[in-house]
């Protein structure tokens, strides 16, 4: 059944349950996000919090109209603004009476960035130094689901049943798309690329396709120039959960309540083949390669080879759903409503090893070096050693497969070792 997995440090800075967990380009730092309505960024190198994502209080005075009174009310908010920089850099994490004014649903970090978003219908840049809040993106008129960054644009969806592109630096929203008819949950971003003998399709792909997925139980294929709805993909009985896309081989791959994977051509529109495995809800997916790995309710991972639509191997051993699995060098690491994550190995499908010790529902796993991830509905972050688990023996030289811009928009993964932290 596989050995227990050695805890390094748990983290209960958080007052919520914690959602969502982001790793950096570099591997250097985490971001979580909280139902406690915080954003937290982490140190990968000893597991500490570094830094909370916070606005400066805002400060409350008589109006006035004179010099003098406008002078200190600017010098006191510039002290306030200076202390509380402080506070984040050396004093520690504060409480946060100025940020998002509910639950934080989704983060993303980028190298010198983190972008939030929330069910107050707001979308947050921070500037991951300094812990301050340098963007408020506004416009969305409810919960804020997903965001997703990529060429210096910021795609988010929502449960007011639209998309937008907004350009990071200056807030403003330039395209709102409308169709679906119901919440979007789902999003994956494809850059442009080349249409030989077809101009016309060359110049309405330019700024790249974005394609989302949404709880009316289709994916929509947009063109982000022009914010033209490019396809609708329909065939789903059920919403659609999650979706990847391998953008080189113009193909999306979207998981549903129906039970079913679908794979999609995404230029023209066509379903391509349908994965009818699993007995329960999709509920994530990650594209490695051609390979194609599945987490579902019904208690069960699956890996398929992604352009044949063939069953390789299923990751039983759940006690409840998988909801959230990551490939690593050989493993796959799944996350469970049983409050348990596991390591597989990927071509014997052997239970390697089980990590217990959250008390509620695993959301969020990230790998880097040595050292797994995983964050939990009961508002801990725990840090695991994965040392030790069989390396995966020699492959066959193949055909270079087609890189998967999967691993381009989510879960990015970075591989440095890391020896400094040691097991409790």
């Amino acid at each position: 059944m596989g050995g227990g997995g050695s805890s390094l440090r748990v983290c209960t800075d958080h007052r919520g349950g914690i959602n969502w967990l982001s790793l950096s380009p570099d591997g250097q730092r985490l971001l979580t996000r909280s139902e406690d309505g915080t954003a937290r960024l982490w140190s990968t190198a000893d597991g500490r919090c570094c830094a909370l994502l916070q606005e400066p209080r805002k400060l409350t005075s008589s109006k006035s109209n004179s010099a003098c009174a406008q002078d200190k009310r600017k010098e006191k908010k510039r002290k306030n603004e200076l202390n509380s920089t402080l506070k984040s850099l050396s004093a520690g994490p504060q409480p946060s009476e100025q940020g998002h004014e509910s639950y934080v649903t989704f983060c993303q970090l980028e190298e010198e960035a983190a972008f939030t978003c929330s069910a107050d219908c707001t979308i947050r840049r921070w500037d991951v130094l300094t812990g301050q809040c340098l963007q408020v993106y506004r416009g969305h008129t409810s919960i804020v689901n997903r965001i997703l960054v990529a060429n210096n644009q910021l795609f988010s969806g929502s449960y007011d049943r639209t998309a937008r592109v907004w350009t990071v630096d200056d807030g403003q929203a330039s395209r709102e798309l409308r169709g679906h008819r119901n919440c979007v949950l789902t999003l994956a971003h494809s850059s442009p690329w080349e249409v030989p003998g077809t101009p016309h399709l060359e110049e309405a792909m330019a700024g790249g396709l974005l394609v989302t997925g949404s709880t009316d139980g289709t994916a929509k294929v947009w063109q982000v120039a022009s914010g033209c709805c490019h396809q609708t993909l329909r065939g789903h009985t059920g919403a659609v959960l999650c979706l990847v896309l391998d953008a080189p081989g113009r193909t999306a791959f979207t998981g549903s309540t129906d039970a079913t994977i679908r794979a999609w051509d995404i230029l023209s529109g066509g379903q391509l083949r349908v994965f009818r495995e699993h007995q329960g809800s999709v509920i994530c997916l990650e594209l490695v390669d051609r390979l194609l790995y599945s987490g579902s309710a019904d208690r069960t991972a699956k890996c398929w080879l992604a352009h044949e639509g063939e069953h390789v191997c299923t990751f039983p051993a759940h006690r409840h759903s998988v909801s959230t699995l990551k490939y690593h060098a050989g493993t796959l690491f799944t996350g469970s409503g049983d409050a348990c994550a596991r390591a597989f190995d990927v071509q014997s499908g052997a239970l390697q090893r089980v990590f217990r010790g959250h008390s509620f529902v695993i959301n969020c796993l990230q790998v880097h070096g040595q050292v797994l991830y995983t964050v939990s509905h009961d508002g801990t972050l725990r840090l695991w050693d994965i040392r030790g688990l069989r390396a995966p023996p020699p492959t066959p030289r193949r055909p270079a497969a087609k890189r998967s811009l999967s691993r381009l928009f989510s879960n990015k993964v970075a591989c440095a070792p890391d020896t400094r932290l040691q097991a409790a």
